[in-house]
């Protein structure tokens, strides 16, 4: 499983190089952003029913259960 990760890297590492290293682009002409008009048209409208949301505070107080877990590893130790 090691030498498939190593394998890999070499692979990404050797892309990465081709692709800095062995692609050179050049601009050759300026670019332009086309013309546009725009005439008329109209916004949609919406109606929208929405319902009330009241918010507030308050002091709650909450009961958490005590849990005691165990794991394996603190079983073998307590018997050792």
């Amino acid at each position: 499983m090691k030498v498939g990760a190593i394998v890999a890297g070499v692979v990404l590492v050797a892309a990465v190089a081709f692709g800095v290293y062995m692609v050179d682009i050049d601009q050759t002409e300026e670019g332009t952003l086309p013309t546009v008009s725009i005439d008329g048209g109209n916004m949609p409208e919406f109606d929208a029913e929405v319902g009330d949301v009241e918010v507030g505070e308050r002091d709650v107080t909450v009961t958490v259960p005590d849990v005691d877990l165990e794991s394996p590893e603190e079983e073998n130790v307590a018997s050792n």
